[in-house]
């Protein structure tokens, strides 16, 4: 319709002419890129990770039947575990979730080791542990199983990491309805994470909370001393 003959003459609104403005483009394309960077200027870290105790240095054989301990350690985080081959309990679950943390730490690379000392060393050969690395698909380069001397593994459990190891007992069972004799040991399901100058930081549940925690925990140690 012509508007010179109706007399009407459009006009445009306010948001109109907002829209068609260089500078209100200008402001919200500058406050849409800086908003994102003060958050992570001015973000709040997590408080660190309380610090327990410094565990003692070692040396043991691994499934390789080569020495490894403290010196192997060095520039690294770790995450250490406690278990026996033969244990008719705790243990499968307890490296299913081990597993489940391999595969999560991955992308950490060389920064990260995990750990797993048997507390029935009179058992647990180096080559017997070889074929239980083997048959769980353990990655020689991250994950480690550890043997030695009881008196050394002892020490080491109970007064390094604080964790209990038991003495080797009887418990009855029952396979295909018959009556059996299992040995078990007892000792913690607990993970311990150490940090790369040999102090625990934590100990976690190997529920998914636990297990959720354990690898928040891992990246904060590592972004920390990485960046």
């Amino acid at each position: 319709m012509d508007n010179s003959v109706t007399g009407y003459i459009r006009t445009e609104s306010f948001l109109e002419r907002l829209v068609r403005s260089k500078l209100f483009w200008s402001i919200f394309v500058l406050l849409a890129f800086s908003y994102p960077i003060y958050r992570s200027v001015n973000r709040t870290l997590p408080a660190p990770l309380p610090s327990y105790y410094k565990v003692p240095d070692f040396s043991l054989k691994n499934e390789s039947n080569k020495a490894f301990g403290t010196a192997d350690l060095k520039g690294k985080f770790y995450i250490a575990s406690f278990a026996f081959t033969t244990c008719p309990t705790t243990c499968p679950r307890l490296m299913e979730k081990l597993k489940i943390v391999q595969k999560r730490v991955k992308g950490i690379g060389t920064k990260i080791a995990i750990l797993t000392f048997t507390v029935d060393p009179e058992y647990d050969t180096p080559e017997v542990l070889k074929k239980h690395a083997h048959r769980l698909k353990a990655n020689p380069y991250v994950w480690s199983f550890l043997t030695g001397s009881e008196k050394d593994l002892r020490a080491l459990i109970v007064d390094g990491y604080k964790v209990p190891m038991g003495k080797r007992e009887e418990i009855k069972g029952v396979v295909d309805t018959s009556e059996v004799t299992l040995f078990d040991i007892a000792h913690t399901e607990k993970l311990v994470l150490v940090d790369d100058n040999s102090n625990v930081r934590g100990y976690y549940s190997i529920d998914d909370d636990g297990i959720n925690q354990l690898m928040i925990d891992v990246g904060l140690l590592v972004n920390r001393k990485y960046n």
